[in-house]
């Protein structure tokens, strides 16, 4: 395919400190084609697409763009060459509004070259439209979910008139109606000739949409190959290396005392006309089980979690009784000190510190406990960082690496670590698998499922039905705010769920 290509990617490799992220992978992409690019986290796919978009600029080998080499020095660079990426981790603005998120450093101006925020507004309103949100242009980012602010990444990417667009993990965060919109742009784009590099764990968007599979493995390249010519089993097999094991869950658990019990739960929403974002919510959590919340894209999961921890913006009421005693959590500390570990759904956001490095991330909420006459006993908390990292078989060059550099799936054990070392009574998990590849999810139901035999009780939420039906001994289900079904494990399909997740008025099992 080479004279034809619009790119040639020929023996690019990059190294980090302690780490070898791509090594030597060349292969080409035709004009107009939607290539997916496949692995494990960690096989070099999200490095791989920084290099193509500007982000990163130090590498070796060559990319060929349109028949000419290019080294872009930056993502202005890449777009100025018809290049741009949505990033799986969001890169927004939180005070600014949806229209400045999309125009960023490309404001719009008048002829007196002040800010055109009318015509931002507008335009930015177009994008959204053709995305069949209704997000307004003028709505702080902070305000929304995640998976609105995932369409507002995508309109970005859509303002650019791009020729070639870099879409890495971009349904991670939506629900499926948003995921059908998304695909529906996508096919709108092909049509007018947008070649698309497609970074998804899914196999079946990734078999519903791509011309041509690129597996990497390990920072090098696998394979090629045409969708037709093979299968999702084949394509994870090349992933891994190895037959994936199915993760059999299946063995009776055997749930201790109630640990937890939640009663007539109410969380306002002031201002909307629905008025309660959760409404009479009532439900217990014994020990050594794990109970599954399912529920639609705004049906309140997150807040769900979000006032068992303290952290909402508005009190919440009724009442929570935790290992026999009513408590009263006004703030993340006082649900830490209590026995309330929350691993939350934005990694990047709220999850982890960029700036320090994996042990630091791990020791942080316990710090306390390695300090000897005023001051940290460094070799201590290294200690405690090295255990964890340990236990949970977290791929890092060591703890002094930085968090940075570490695949989405092992950021995420590491944030799990954190709140492992606070020894929780209760283990809260918002979504802990989303943008993680199928290896690396199997790893943490396994997790999962020894803590909950230990007796912690789990509490984990998922848009992805299988994942409940897996790992949990009952399935509690949230439509606009109101608990419309709870099943367990024998009762729950997926068909019963979803019926419950639609349904305001309740299907209680």
């Amino acid at each position: 395919m080479g004279e034809q290509s619009l790119i040639s990617i020929r023996v690019v490799s990059k190294e980090y400190p302690g780490v070898r992220a791509l090594s030597d992978v060349s292969f080409d992409v035709a004009a107009g084609e939607l290539v997916a690019i496949v692995g494990e986290n960690g096989a070099g796919k999200s490095t791989l697409m920084k290099i193509l978009s500007g982000v990163v600029t130090e590498y070796s080998g060559e990319v060929v763009l349109r028949g000419a080499p290019v080294r872009f020095r930056s993502t202005r660079d890449a777009e100025t060459a018809g290049v741009s990426i949505i990033h799986q981790e969001l890169n927004l603005v939180e005070q600014l509004s949806a229209a400045a998120n999309v125009f960023l450093g490309r404001e719009m101006r008048t002829t007196l070259g002040l800010l055109d925020q009318a015509a931002m507004d507008r335009r930015a309103g177009e994008l959204l439209a053709q995305l069949e949100c209704h997000i307004r242009p003028e709505q702080p980012v902070g305000e929304l979910r995640v998976g609105d602010q995932q369409l507002i990444e995508i309109a970005k990417a859509l303002s650019l008139a791009t020729d070639i667009l870099i879409m890495d993990e971009p349904t991670s965060a939506l629900t499926e109606s948003e995921v059908a919109r998304l695909f529906r742009v996508i096919e709108r784009l092909r049509a007018r000739g947008v070649t698309v590099l497609y970074i998804s764990h899914k196999m079946d968007e990734v078999f519903r949409l791509a011309d041509r599979i690129v597996v990497l493995r390990d920072g090098r390249l696998v394979d090629v190959v045409a969708k037709q010519e093979t299968t999702p089993q084949k394509i994870t097999h090349l992933m891994v290396g190895r037959e994936i094991e199915e993760t059999d869950l299946s063995r009776p658990r055997a749930p201790g005392a109630v640990v937890l019990e939640v009663e007539h739960l109410w969380l306002p929403w002031p201002g909307h006309a629905r008025r309660w974002r959760l409404e009479d919510i009532s439900f217990s959590l014994r020990r050594g089980e794990i109970l599954g919340v399912a529920g639609l894209m705004g049906a309140g999961r997150t807040e769900l979690l979000e006032c068992l921890f303290g952290a909402t913006s508005e009190t919440p009421a009724g009442r929570i009784t935790l290992d026999g005693r009513e408590v009263s959590l006004r703030h993340p500390s006082e649900a830490c000190a209590a026995g309330l570990a929350l691993v939350t759904e934005d990694r990047k956001r709220l999850g982890l510190f960029s700036h320090l490095t994996v042990g630091e991330n791990i020791t942080l909420c316990t710090l306390d406990q390695c300090v000897r006459h005023g001051l940290v006993n460094r070799a201590q908390e290294d200690r405690r960082a090295a255990e964890s990292v340990a236990r949970l078989g977290v791929k890092t060059a060591g703890i002094d690496t930085a968090i940075t550099s570490l695949s989405g799936g092992n950021q995420q054990k590491t944030i799990i670590g954190r709140w492992l070392l606070t020894e929780p009574k209760v283990l809260l998990l918002d979504d802990p698998t989303r943008g993680i590849d199928v290896g690396a999810k199997a790893e943490l139901y396994r997790l999962m499922d020894q803590l909950c035999r230990s007796g912690l009780g789990i509490i984990v939420t998922s848009s992805e039905l299988p994942e409940l039906l897996t790992l949990c001994d009952r399935i509690l289900v949230l439509c606009e705010g109101r608990q419309t079904g709870e099943f367990t494990r024998a009762e729950a399909s997926e068909q019963r769920i979803m019926e419950a997740a639609t349904n305001r008025r309740g299907a209680v099992a």
